[in-house]
Order: structure tokens, then C-alpha cells, then sequence
């Protein structure tokens, strides 16, 4: 039996806690507030070895919400009819979006073994929490929901099942009791304390997959950021149609759903380019072309008087010689951020359709 140690819990600005400084804790009450699981993860995902750690109330709040993001993407999972029934798929079968979450599943079960062995929970913690929130929650069941709302995702079903099932039995030492009753009602199971511990599959391991939703997470990311620049509403279709490569413009639907795109053909009047895709819309009903293009316009002008002050300033040699170091960085930084935003707005501009 081994028995890990940690170091002293301190509290959030790392001071020793004492009776004194009436600067301690009574976990109970955080237990009460957030849950014994969102104090356990908080613990752990600050258990650095041979440190000590501080415990910040905000942090478990942040743990409460994790566990918040778990339980409705697992409610989402078997909604949508998530199961552990039968092998798995074989993988040649599985689109990229499928094969990347298994890759991404083995490759997180393999570097958690390592550092669980080594005793780095905090690092493990940082990994299992990555892989749950941003992987799973963030990526894959958004890239997912196409299919499911298509009615063609059989094979999307099996994966999603087992890679909850997997997650669950990795992060049950650190979030026992949510764990345990998510995995039950997945899988019908007895008691994750019983399971198997998860093994990473060589066979999972898929670069070209891991480089393809790469690819469609890069698109995605700049449309969301080009719909924010252009004032559009998330929740506002938009007509739209991809030029890229055949690879990417398979999953052409998967990306419109999550992007709130009405593809067909179209008379664009704006496009976007990430690398060798080109993204095309038509916004004659989407925004106010004139209003827009006068809003940039007024930035781009208070932009350039500040990066114009800016200089004067730098470039006056009294000025430089007598002001404080803080000051001449304070204007350094005022110079690169007007600098970017005259970069940024002039492209806006350059993207948004002709009036």
C-alpha cells in the first residue's frame, strides 16, 4: 500500500493558515457549498510534489462548474442516445471527427498513467480537465451535433459511450462521487470501484485525423471571430458557402451547424480566408453595411490619433530623457496595441461588402 503526502494547504494568497489571522477554512463548508467533488478536484489539481498549496474559494467554484460541464454534456450524450453496447466500430469506418476523439482519448489515458506513477496529480488533474472540457465538451460534441440531428450517427453514438465511459473510470480518484453516478446511468454498470482502470489503444493513435480537425478548428474559430468583428448575433443563420480543399469540405455540414451557417450558393459580399480555405457569405441581410463600415471607419480614426500621440512622445528627446521607466513602457505598450488595432480594423474593412 503507498500512501502519497501532500504539502501544506495555505490559503489563497499562500500565507499559513492560523486562528489568529482568522485566514482558515472549514472545507465542510465548502463541501456544503460546491460539493465534496469540487473540493477533492481543487485539492488535487493543486498537488504539486514537495510543494505547498493555496486554496482559494473561487477555485472550488470553478471545480463546481467543471463538474456542471460533466453532467450536462453526459445528460446531452445519452439524450441523444450515447451507449456502451456492442465493440466498437471498426476504426477504418469512423470519420475524422471520431477517430481524432479516440486519438485524443489514448493519447490523455497514456501521459495521465505516467504522471499519476510519478505522483503528479496536479498535472494529471490539468490533463484530465483539458481533455473533458475543451476535447469532449468544447470540440467534440459540438462537431457531433450535425449528425445527430441528421439521424446519421449510429457510429457517433458508440464513440461518444465509450469515450464517457473511459473518462469516467480516469477521473474517478479525483471526482469519485459524480463519476460514479454518471457512469452507473450510462453504462448500467455496478460500481466504477469495481471497473477496470482505462487502457490507451495504439491502434486510436491517428495524426491524419488529429491534423484534419486541427484544420476545421482553425476555420471555425476565425468565422466565429469574423461574425464577432461584423456585429453578427451567434444565434443568426447566415447564407455562406466553403471553397477549400475536399478533405475540409467534407465536413462542410458539421462546420455550418456549429457556426450557424445557411450553406447553398450565394452572391457573397464578404469572405474570409484561413490558409487554402476560403470562406464566402452574403450579408446584404445580416448587417447594416453603411453603419458598420462608418463604426470601423471611427475606431480605425481614434486608433491612429492614439498611435499618432504615441510616437510624438517616443520621438521627442526632452521627453524620453526625463520620464519614468513606467511611463515610457506604458507608451511602448499604447504604441503595439494601436498598432494591432489599426491592423485589425483595416482588415475588417477590407472584408466587409461594398455599400
Amino acid at each position: 500500500m503507498t500512501v502519497a503526502l501532500h504539502g501544506l494547504v495555505r490559503d489563497q494568497f499562500g500565507k499559513k493558515m492560523s486562528k489568529s489571522k482568522g485566514n482558515g477554512v472549514d472545507p465542510l463548508e465548502f463541501m456544503d457549498k460546491y460539493g465534496a467533488d469540487a473540493l477533492r478536484f481543487t485539492l488535487a489539481r493543486g498537488a504539486n510534489p514537495g510543494k505547498d498549496q493555496a486554496l482559494a474559494e473561487e477555485w472550488i467554484a470553478g471545480s463546481r462548474n467543471f463538474a456542471t460541464k460533466l453532467w450536462n454534456a453526459t445528460r446531452f450524450a445519452m439524450m441523444n442516445g450515447a451507449n456502451v453496447v456492442g465493440d466498437l466500430p471498426d476504426i477504418d469506418s469512423l470519420n475524422a471527427i471520431d477517430k481524432w476523439i479516440l486519438n485524443r482519448l489514448s493519447e490523455t489515458i497514456s501521459e495521465v498513467d505516467v504522471l499519476l506513477e510519478r505522483y503528479e496529480f496536479a498535472r494529471a488533474c490539468e490533463l484530465m480537465y483539458h481533455f473533458a472540457w475543451d476535447d469532449v465538451c468544447d470540440w467534440y460534441l459540438e462537431l457531433s451535433k450535425e449528425s445527430f440531428s441528421s439521424g446519421d450517427a449510429d457510429a457517433t453514438k458508440r464513440v461518444l459511450g465509450f469515450v464517457l465511459d473511459q473518462l469516467f473510470r480516469l477521473m474517478h480518484p479525483v471526482m469519485p462521487f459524480i463519476t460514479e453516478t454518471m457512469w452507473t446511468a450510462l453504462t448500467g454498470g455496478e460500481s466504477l470501484v469495481i471497473a477496470q482502470w482505462p487502457v490507451a489503444q495504439a491502434d486510436h493513435i491517428d495524426k491524419n485525423a488529429e491534423k484534419l480537425v486541427s484544420e476545421l478548428q482553425e476555420i471555425i474559430t476565425d468565422v466565429r471571430r469574423f461574425r464577432n468583428d461584423q456585429g453578427i448575433k451567434t444565434s443568426q443563420k447566415i447564407p455562406a458557402r466553403f471553397i477549400a480543399p475536399a478533405h475540409i469540405k467534407d465536413y462542410s455540414d458539421a462546420m455550418a451547424f456549429v457556426l450557424r451557417l445557411d450553406l447553398g450558393e450565394i452572391t457573397p459580399s464578404a469572405h474570409c480566408e484561413i490558409g487554402n480555405v476560403t470562406v464566402e457569405f452574403d450579408l446584404t441581410s445580416s448587417i447594416d453595411i453603411g453603419a458598420e463600415r462608418a463604426r470601423l471607419e471611427k475606431d480605425l480614426a481614434t486608433a491612429q490619433k492614439d498611435k499618432q500621440t504615441a510616437e510624438v512622445k517616443l520621438n521627442n528627446q526632452g521627453f524620453m530623457a526625463k520620464a519614468p521607466e513606467t511611463v515610457l513602457v506604458e507608451i511602448r505598450e499604447r504604441l503595439e496595441k494601436t498598432s494591432a488595432d489599426i491592423e485589425r480594423i483595416s482588415a475588417q474593412l477590407l472584408k466587409l461588402p461594398k455599400a
